[in-house]
């Protein structure tokens, strides 16, 4: 007997994945609750167990592939006992489905039989149906206006008769009134899936709201008139930091405050601790304690903005998310209950998320819950630059490169290390006195070493 393997349920917030890697191969004998593939999800990779076990007769993705929740990605031979009582388990474990969704089930599994026959007559037999359809509904309704007088009324015009698509996905369009010549079809046939995408994509852009398609507002020219290219699919990383970016520079009016730090002494300082330890202790550590302590005291940056109900969420706890750079895009894992923890417990566990976020073993729950953001680039390099705030917060900090300055100060000039400083911040909530004010706060506590060592 042959099953299929569906995709379940990602994530709280993705019914959407792109397929990192194939762990199994046509003929391979599976068991149940074994890794089939691993797919990009909310920035980490998550591996899809099997339901069931057999050997796989077919693998229906490739690697790269987008996926959602319900999509078939292998079919398995099982044997019938097997089977049968695997059933049974599945049925004592999972509630019982309601009428729309075992409607629904039903409508997909028909639609994904018809979108794979390549039965040549199959346009023939559907215009014959239709135009059944047609003659019964002027023979009720005593009707005598022509074919294309009823596609009107249907909501389609004449042109769908033309449109390579499945039944299904023929009368959805129907029941919605959706012109078939109209929907970008998927695969070799339109599918219902096509047309509910369709539709979705109207009413976002009829409600000038987000849409996923957001970063393909812009249409492109044809580039291979001028050279050579080459295209690469996105990274479910990278879907997911396109959408994010895009949506928080449309909804939040985005301020930057710029600031240096005078940390000659601190470097020194850390100098001098990290040749006596075999613990070292980062810059980027020392911030991230110094920043817990400035969210306490300028509790505006602490929050969140609910526009709905018009109100201000204050939290008493501080998260903090550190912006990792890695191969495959920028990841942001939280460093949790900062005031609790020592400096030299703080550069500890920054380094293991770096190396976890690398890896690609971050957890989507450690990349949630976080208050404000850290996104260090003076290992690279700059002056300064604008960080993008990730909604719901209110407010991310951005460091550049130390430089070494010469400051005029009793007639002559010293050299002095800055480090540069960008505070970006929701000025919905917060005003520009008050941002100069944290920043500048920050920018004293690094100033003094001694009094940071202490916590």
């Amino acid at each position: 007997m042959e099953k299929e393997l569906k995709i379940p349920k990602i994530s709280e917030d993705a019914d959407e994945a792109t397929v990192a890697e194939l762990l199994v191969g046509e003929g391979d004998t599976i068991e149940k609750g074994q890794a089939i593939l691993a797919v990009e999800s909310d920035k980490a990779n998550v591996e899809i167990p099997a339901d069931f076990g057999g050997t796989i007769t077919s693998i229906k993705v490739s690697e790269g592939d987008s996926v959602s929740v319900g999509d078939v990605v292998m079919t398995v031979e099982v044997k019938d006992d097997a089977s049968d009582s695997e059933e049974d388990e599945s049925d004592n474990d999972k509630p019982s489905k309601n009428k729309e969704e075992s409607q629904k089930d039903s409508e997909e599994q028909l639609e994904a039989q018809a979108s794979h026959d390549k039965d040549e007559k199959e346009p023939e037999r559907e215009k014959k149906a239709e135009k059944t359809n047609s003659d019964a509904s002027e023979q009720q309704t005593g009707d005598s206006h022509s074919d294309e007088n009823e596609a009107e009324d249907a909501g389609v015009d004449k042109t769908d008769e033309d449109a390579h698509a499945a039944p299904l996905a023929r009368k959805f369009a129907r029941e919605l009134g959706v012109t078939l010549s109209e929907v970008p079809i998927s695969g070799e046939r339109l599918t219902r899936k096509d047309v509910t995408d369709y539709v979705k994509k109207l009413i976002r852009q009829q409600e000038g709201g987000d849409s996923e398609d957001a970063t393909n507002d812009l249409s492109l020219p044809d580039f291979s008139k001028w050279g050579e290219t080459e295209r690469k699919r996105f990274s479910g990383i990278r879907k997911a930091t396109a959408k994010n970016t895009i949506q928080s520079w449309r909804h939040i009016p985005h301020v930057t405050q710029n600031d240096k730090a005078n940390v000659s002494g601190l470097e020194e300082f850390l100098k001098k601790q990290n040749e006596k330890s075999d613990e070292k202790i980062t810059i980027t550590a020392i911030i991230l304690k110094v920043v817990a302590e400035a969210l306490e005291e300028f509790p505006d940056f602490n929050a969140s903005l609910d526009m709905q109900n018009e109100e201000i969420v204050y939290k008493k706890y501080v998260n903090i998310g550190v912006a990792v750079d890695t191969e495959n895009g920028l990841l942001l894992p939280v460093v949790r209950d900062i005031k609790q923890k020592s400096i030299a417990k703080l550069a500890k566990e920054l380094s293991e998320i770096a190396e976890k976020a690398r890896n690609g073993k971050l957890t989507a729950d450690e990349m949630k819950g976080g208050n404000f953001t850290i996104s260090n680039l003076g290992g690279i390099g700059g002056t300064g630059f604008t960080p993008v705030i990730f909604p719901p917060q209110v407010a991310i900090l951005g460091i550049s490169r130390t430089q070494t300055e010469a400051i005029y100060r009793d007639g002559s000039f010293e050299p002095e290390r800055k480090l540069p400083l960008s505070l970006s911040y929701d000025h919905r909530i917060i005003d520009g006195a008050n941002a100069a004010r944290f920043l500048r706060w920050i920018c004293e506590s690094l100033e003094q070493p001694i009094k940071l060592m202490m916590h």
